[in-house]
């Protein structure tokens, strides 16, 4: 997405004063002020307090034009254009406390509930959790399309007596779609209407009702659903075509908890931003604290190592992996090799007969007029995958092709992005596409025929390919086939709907525990290789398993309060926890007790750190711990081995230590030694299991 320059600009770093250095024109900042020291203050008289900050000359010009936010619930502050020299006028108010550049975010199905086991009728968690019915989930992205069948709330129960939101749309709100808002620029009762598509797709796979024979122009066939297909939704419009402001962002979370969600679903991230300079973390901190789970995507990017986004210990950090469905196609050479690949076009009338090859060394990525007209009636085969995709398409039917194969780059590796084309065409991944150009460039006419599977059924996890609800057009039904983390994280949404309406007192660090501590961890990367943990997380998503983990690693807010103490010191502290903090009790990152482990032992000492776990499963049980290490060079113990409980709810300690051997690392390119720690049960019915990592890092 290319930005404008106007928003380029508010990408510019903090500097180590509180104001921003810019050109003289007014642009969107988030200011962060004191505590108001008169409680509990009306939305009116709250706006006038956040007004009076404002220079006079703004206040005079027209206040309400330039005051776009005022937040109370999750940060103290508001959101206003400014120029430069108001900013630094402001700056000598008091209660002041610092000022963020508003920054432009990105936005990050049929089958996939059967694929994580949740079935209709069958003992699980859809059955235990009567579908996720009484939950509200608070959906942050680009709008609604009211009217979608997977807003149907047949089924569904009038929304709970705690619920306050508002519906700004003229129809379609019902017991399913309680609340739509559009918190984009402080426009309140515009009706957010989603453009995009991408909010309907991230809304109805968190919970869309069911809805029969859907599909997309013949694929994916089935019953569409959400993962909680009776919770509620609540959307907060905050993303345009352009991207999603921090500031709206800020504004949806803030509304969210007025209005009484238990749930948010994020699928918006960027770069990396320190958490003490991120309002968005901030944000979330203050909802978490009021026991609201916030999952958030992990980013696109990759696959080099510090490209996650939304990476607060405090929020649910969801990656994307593949499901067990492929739209199958493969090529087939005159010598029988058939190789695999997938497609959104299959034609049904598609010749089975072999076509010519065509393939320019000159013009890999058939970005160039081929010499001559030999090639009509051809396979072109395209070095070129993404948004352009679509492009090359129609440039090649231009040229006489009669279909196109596209191979997908290196990076990508096994994995296939699929998107329509409105022709005939395959994707491949990028090995199986080698063995395709080998072929070119030896044989002396090459031909080959493309096969159309249609649908199949295979093994993986939810973020790739993924089916959902989304807007009509002339090019796509109201269902649609996307990828990334933004598919991935409103299936963990859903998921997490279903385990609060089961155990609705667990806290938000305890849901996200059962969550990560069940995960399948046997998981392959994009190469087809075992994948690391700072690759897969932790692990595939379980939901049957988290429902009843065993054991539970719970955080408390003053745990949350010592780490951040520990990370940022007490003045941070006060500015992302708000208001007077204590920070005597301040601790490590190491020291959190999150539900894994990392260890930076010393060459000649030993590192440790404790862990406590709770027990959630049967009253009296006992737990035998085993610890797996992936080198010789390391080792890693845990005291005590067994772990004994006799009631619910009861919680037990326990140490782990790490050491490398007499030497250390063998070697200085080795920087992090993964293992993992499991506490089985007696009976072996519960499994909870940790990833640990030894690093190697000073």
């Amino acid at each position: 997405m290319e930005l404008a320059p106007w928003r380029l600009f508010l990408l510019l770093a903090l500097f180590s004063n509180p104001f921003l250095v810019y050109s003289s024109y007014a642009s969107r900042f988030i200011i962060q002020v004191e505590e108001p020291i008169e409680p509990q203050l009306t939305e009116a008289s709250l706006k006038r307090w956040h007004q009076s900050f404002l220079p006079s000359a703004v206040e005079e010009s027209g206040a309400d034009r330039r005051l776009l936010h005022s937040y109370s619930d999750v940060f103290s502050g508001f959101a206003a254009m400014l120029t430069e020299d108001e900013l630094q006028e402001m700056g000598k108010k008091k209660g002041f406390v610092r000022a963020f550049p508003d920054r432009v975010l990105r936005v990050m199905t049929t089958h996939t509930p059967d694929f994580l086991g949740l079935k209709v009728g069958i003992k699980g968690l859809w059955n235990d959790s009567k579908l996720g019915s009484g939950v509200i989930i608070g959906v942050l992205d680009s709008g609604v399309t009211p009217g979608h069948p997977s807003y149907d709330d047949k089924g569904v129960p009038p929304p709970p007596s705690k619920w306050k939101g508002r519906c700004d749309l003229k129809t379609g709100c019902n017991n399913k779609l309680i609340g739509a808002r559009s918190m984009i620029d402080g426009v309140g009762g515009s009706p957010p209407i989603d453009k995009t598509g991408h909010g309907t797709f991230t809304s109805s796979t968190a919970a869309g009702n069911f809805v029969h024979n859907a599909s997309y122009f013949g694929l994916a066939k089935g019953t569409a659903a959400g993962m909680a297909p009776r919770a509620h939704l609540a959307i907060y419009q905050v993303c345009q075509d352009d991207g999603c402001n921090v500031g709206d962002i800020l504004a949806g979370l803030d509304a969210g908890v007025k209005d009484g969600v238990d749930i948010f679903s994020i699928s918006i991230g960027g770069q990396y931003k320190a958490l003490d300079q991120d309002p968005v973390a901030i944000g979330s901190f203050a909802a978490t604290r009021k026991g609201i789970f916030v999952s958030c995507g992990a980013g696109n990017d990759g696959p080099n190592n510090f490209t996650l986004a939304n990476e607060a210990p405090w929020v649910l950090t969801v990656g994307a992996s593949s499901v067990d469905r492929n739209f199958r196609a493969s090529v087939r050479l005159p010598n029988g090799k058939v190789i695999p690949g997938e497609s959104l076009d299959q034609p049904r009338n598609f010749t089975k007969s072999s076509l010519p090859l065509y393939y320019s060394t000159e013009s890999p990525a058939c970005d160039m007029d081929p010499p001559d007209d030999s090639h009509r009636g051809s396979i072109w085969v395209c070095n070129v995958g993404g948004k352009i995709a679509k492009d090359v398409a129609a440039f090649v039917k231009s040229h006489g092709a009669k279909a196109v194969i596209f191979i997908v780059s290196q990076v990508e590796g096994a994995t296939v992005l699929i998107r329509r084309l409105n022709f005939p065409g395959i994707w491949l991944a990028s090995q199986d596409g080698s063995d395709l150009i080998s072929y070119l460039i030896s044989a002396s006419d090459p031909s080959a025929s493309i096969v159309f599977n249609g649908t199949d059924l295979d093994i993986s996890a939810p973020g790739l390919n993924i089916f959902a609800a989304s807007i009509s057009s002339s090019d796509a039904p109201e269902y649609a086939i996307k990828s990334g983390t933004s598919m991935s994280t409103p299936h963990l949404s859903g998921v997490v709907a279903l385990l609060k309406a089961t155990h609705p007192t667990w806290s938000p660090a305890a849901i996200k525990s059962a969550i990560v501590t069940t995960a399948n961890t046997d998981m392959s990367d994009e190469l087809l290789e075992p994948a690391l943990y700072f690759a897969k997380g932790a692990g595939h998503v379980n939901p049957n398993k988290a429902v009843d983990p065993g054991l539970i690693y719970d955080i408390s807010d003053d745990d949350y309060v010592s780490y951040i103490c520990g990370k940022f010191g007490e003045k941070g502290a006060r500015n992302i926890a708000r208001g007077i903090v204590d920070c005597s009790k301040s601790m490590t990152e190491e020291e959190l007790n999150y539900p894994s482990i990392m260890l930076a032992p010393k060459v000649g000492a030993v590192a440790k750190v404790s862990r406590a776990v709770t027990n959630v499963g049967p009253a009296r049980s006992s737990y035998m711990v085993s610890v797996t290490i992936s080198k010789t060079f390391v080792s890693a113990t845990v005291t005590p081995e067994t772990l004994t409980f006799t009631e619910l709810n009861e919680q037990k300690s326990f140490t782990v230590s790490a050491e490398w051997g007499t030497d250390g690392p063998p070697t200085s390119d080795i920087k992090f030694v993964e293992g993992k720690l499991t506490w089985t049960s007696n009976d072996g019915k519960h499994v909870v299991t940790s990833p640990l990592i030894i690093s190697a890092l000073e």
